[in-house]
């Protein structure tokens, strides 16, 4: 494992030091094929861009900004196409990390290979006391079934095996890990989870929501080195990606710490939203000097709170208004009473934090909206702090204009739509997929839609998200129309999601989010045209390199 980890350390370390060019009094990027917006979301084309103290000068035709900075030194961009640093408005920097260190299934098209590839991991990682990890989603495989604590006993029979759903919201778990959790079937379910049982009475392995805690309660502890390593890959795979800033939903006290700290030394390549993990007593400790609206010169903040309303659409666990169509009976799981997620808010709203809330199925999403009502009839000046809705997946058509009036954020993120349209339909049938995925509605009615990827629940590169807004297909472009391809964006509109208007979300649209004279100088360049090549490209588009504040942070 050692050995794994120290290959990717290394081309991380190379990358983000040793390329990184010492331009002093300032540069011009000269011959790019240049698109920002401005702050209207209207499209600029340019060709060059002048930069000094890590700020957007200018951007024009090369002439004029040569003529007006003459002697700041110039790159030759050799035509390539630069594009402002793209940002992932919801995502979660520490299990982008932790996935490299833990067996990644993700992706695996069958149970059986699925279990050898665990199988290979604790065998190369004998000395692992827990074999841990992420991404099995059983929608792929031909069973379609939830599998079973037996199934992972016959590949690693003599230690306890914990690994998470792709979306995070269930996890599955083998016998030995089942007994050290005092798993029987006396232990209950918990409210916003459920654990899955057979005929017997028995639990099958498989864990949703709220009940994972019984087993994360007897995994041991990551070290400190465990996390250094984490935070390391996950920065190094956002600059590889042209992620010049991040949203992070759910940061503990020590990750803010860790993140503090690789900024004091000048480690953090890509900028840090921070959402505070719930309004319990982490939000007591880490709000108790109030909102962080920027630290290390826009490096960091944290001004905000993530707080999950339901499960996910995949484990059964979003919260739906009726049952689900391909499971009578259920409706999933809320999981707080309408009292308490409106005090939670009240709590969070009231510090002067914005609160970002998970909504996934529509009776989450009406809930959510019921909470934020509440919180307008009870504080002043609601709108200025720009709450969230995380997902707002599926939402019953009458509550979409909802956003609208009570100036709502949807945070969404367009490769669920891809990745979901294999059982998304047979979850909630024909009539209220209408509402689901649904960003033309959003946008029809001027909601902004923060654009992100849930990584790792989703792949860290943004082009597969601008893919997949453009496109509703999958990368072998199916099905060949788009999935309910009237809801799909523009180019334009894509692109804003994941600039200007993920800047917006954060408060962070006067910094970044657009190459505007004044503003950060983050920007990538790219092997191809993103407003020319054909659609079925953009999913494949390359990062050449990646600039914060005028800094190159990565090379390919």
């Amino acid at each position: 494992m050692f050995t794994r980890i120290l290959l990717y350390i290394i081309p991380f370390l190379i990358t983000t030091y040793a390329c990184s060019p010492d331009f002093e009094e300032g540069f011009i990027y000269d011959n790019v094929n240049g698109y920002t917006l401005n702050q209207n979301g209207e499209l600029i084309e340019f060709e060059a861009i002048a930069v000094r103290d890590g700020k957007v000068l200018g951007t024009g035709t090369s002439i004029d900004i040569v003529t007006e900075y003459p002697n700041l030194e110039r790159i030759d961009g050799e035509g390539n196409t630069l594009l402002p640093g793209l940002i992932d408005a919801h995502a979660h920097v520490m299990g982008l990390g932790i996935r490299e260190l833990d067996v990644n299934v993700a992706g695996i098209r069958s149970l059986e290979e699925t279990l050898e590839t665990v199988r290979q991991f604790a065998e190369e990682n004998p000395g692992r006391e827990w074999i841990t990890g992420r991404g099995w989603n059983q929608v792929l495989w031909e069973e379609n079934e939830f599998p079973t604590a037996e199934d992972l006993d016959r590949v690693v029979p003599g230690r306890p095996v914990y690994l998470t759903r792709v979306d995070g919201h269930a996890a599955w778990a083998n016998t030995l890990a089942m007994e050290m959790a005092g798993i029987n079937r006396d232990t209950p379910d918990l409210q916003g989870g459920v654990i899955l049982r057979n005929d017997d009475g028995e639990a099958t392995g498989i864990f949703v929501d709220a009940t994972m805690q019984y087993l994360r309660e007897v995994i041991p502890e990551r070290t400190e080195e465990d996390y250094e390593q984490a935070l390391e890959l996950a920065l190094e795979k956002m600059a590889r990606y042209g992620i010049t800033s991040v949203h992070d939903a759910s940061t503990g006290s020590y990750e803010w710490a860790l993140y503090q700290r690789f900024a004091d030394e000048g480690k953090l390549t890509t900028r840090i939203y921070a959402m505070i993990a719930g309004t319990g007593d982490t939000f007591d400790d880490m709000s108790a000097d109030g909102p962080v609206y920027s630290y290390a010169d826009d490096l960091l903040s944290l001004r905000s709170v993530k707080i999950s309303a339901d499960g996910a659409l995949g484990s059964r666990g979003a919260a739906l208004l009726e049952d689900y169509h391909d499971d009578p009976g259920n409706k999933g799981l809320l999981f707080y009473s309408q009292d308490e997620l409106n005090q939670m808010l009240l709590k969070g709203a009231s510090a002067g934090f914005q609160m970002n809330i998970h909504a996934i199925g529509d009776a989450a999403n009406r809930q959510v909206l019921d909470a934020f009502e509440f919180i307008y009839d009870e504080l002043d000046n609601q709108q200025e702090l720009r709450h969230r809705v995380e997902h707002a997946q599926v939402v019953a058509l009458n509550d979409i204009s909802r956003f609208a009036t009570l100036d709502i954020i949807a945070s969404m993120q367009p490769t669920h739509a891809t990745s979901d349209m294999n059982m998304a339909e047979d979850r909630v049938g024909s009539e209220r997929i209408a509402g689901a995925y649904a960003w033309q509605k959003f946008l029809e009615q001027g909601t902004v839609i923060a654009g992100g990827s849930d990584f790792p629940v989703e792949d860290v590169n943004p082009f597969y998200g601008l893919y997949s807004a453009v496109t509703r297909q999958d990368h072998h472009g199916m099905p060949p129309e788009g999935w309910y391809s009237e809801q799909r964006m523009s180019r334009t509109d894509a692109l804003r999601a994941f600039t200007l208007d993920a800047a917006f979300s954060a408060h962070q649209d006067d910094v970044t989010g657009t190459l505007k004279p004044g503003k950060h100088a983050d920007f990538i360049l790219i092997d191809r045209d993103y407003f020319e090549v054909p659609t079925s490209e953009i999913w494949q588009i390359e990062v050449l390199e990646t600039w914060l504040s005028g800094n190159n942070v990565y090379q390919q």
